[in-house]
Parts: C-alpha cells; sequence; structure tokens
C-alpha cells in the first residue's frame, strides 16, 4: 500500500498540530501544493476509529460550509477529535493508535423509492422539519436500505419516515488502511 491520500494526512495533520498546540496549517496546499484538489468547495466526514475499529469521532458536514475543500477537512477533523458528542475529546497521546478516514460526499439526490436505495453504495439523508439524520454508506452490520434509515431517522429523532424527505448521496472515501 501506497502513501496516504492528501486528504487523510491533511485530516490527521490538523488534529495533531491542533492537540499539540503547534502551528495550524493555512492550507491543504501544505500538504500537497496541487491546488486542484483542494480548491473545489464540497461537503465531507472526518471518522477516526480505534486501530481495533471502534469509532472514536466521526463529524461531518452534508452540504459545504466552507469555501475550499482544505478547509472543510480541517474544521471536521478537529471537530471529530474534539466535539462528537458520543466520545470524550481525543488527547495527544492516543494519536499513534488511531486511524483516520475522509469521505468527500457527492450532491444529495432525492429517493423516491426505497428500491433505489443500497447502503453499500449509498449513504442517506432523513429529513423531517428541522431534524436531519444522515448515514454514511458501506458500514459494518448495515444491510439492508430499511436498517440504514431506520437509523439515519433515529439519529435525528425522527420517529416515523412517513412523509420525510429521503436523499441519498456517494462518497469518495479516503482512509489511512
Amino acid at each position: 500500500m501506497g502513501e496516504p491520500h492528501p486528504y487523510v494526512v491533511l485530516a490527521r495533520e490538523t488534529v495533531r498540530r491542533f492537540l499539540t498546540h503547534e502551528k495550524e496549517l493555512s492550507s491543504g496546499l501544505e500538504i500537497a501544493p496541487d491546488g486542484g484538489i483542494w480548491n473545489i468547495p464540497r461537503a465531507c466526514f472526518v471518522s477516526i476509529k480505534k486501530n481495533n475499529g471502534d469509532l472514536r469521532g466521526c463529524i461531518g458536514t452534508i452540504e459545504p460550509v466552507k469555501p475550499r475543500l482544505d478547509a472543510e477537512i480541517m474544521a471536521n477533523a478537529v471537530s471529530s477529535a474534539t466535539r462528537d458528542p458520543r466520545f470524550d475529546p481525543i488527547e495527544a497521546r492516543e494519536l499513534d493508535g488511531l486511524v483516520f478516514s475522509v469521505d468527500v460526499l457527492s450532491e444529495p439526490e432525492p429517493v423516491r423509492d426505497i428500491s433505489e436505495l443500497d447502503p453499500k453504495k449509498w449513504g442517506v439523508i432523513v429529513s423531517s422539519g428541522y431534524r436531519r439524520g444522515v448515514l454514511l454508506p458501506d458500514l459494518e452490520g448495515v444491510g439492508t436500505a430499511e436498517y440504514q434509515l431506520e437509523i439515519a431517522a433515529r439519529k435525528a429523532g425522527i420517529h416515523d419516515i412517513n412523509g420525510a424527505v429521503i436523499e441519498r448521496f456517494t462518497v469518495d472515501r479516503y482512509s489511512e488502511k
């Protein structure tokens, strides 16, 4: 296996510098000088797992909130490490035992029927009123579209998906492993 993709290197280095109080990176250009991979605004998730596969943090956006992908990755990496409400903040001493991945999302598209979903290929967004739940594709233990929708709805506090808006998206996944 070759070197990790610059997206993953940027996520890890951003978190490392944040946790060790070193000077922040100014942009992804410090990792990879090819501006073409950073310039476009894209939504992304940064996931951090322990070496054994247990999730340690995962935060992301389903539509871009930053003008460039590098800024989106950097913000989501710090949030994943320090602001995921399911976990205590990551400490610098943990970094060597963690694996970073970055999922870059496609534009969401509407789903008319559950038959248009495949949890291995498509992530889902379930929206009802101001509540919105998201589940990335190809997650261990999620084998059916029904279960995928159930999890996404539950994450948002949506108790009944009848009448909810359902969207799907793909991801380009980049991982250290």
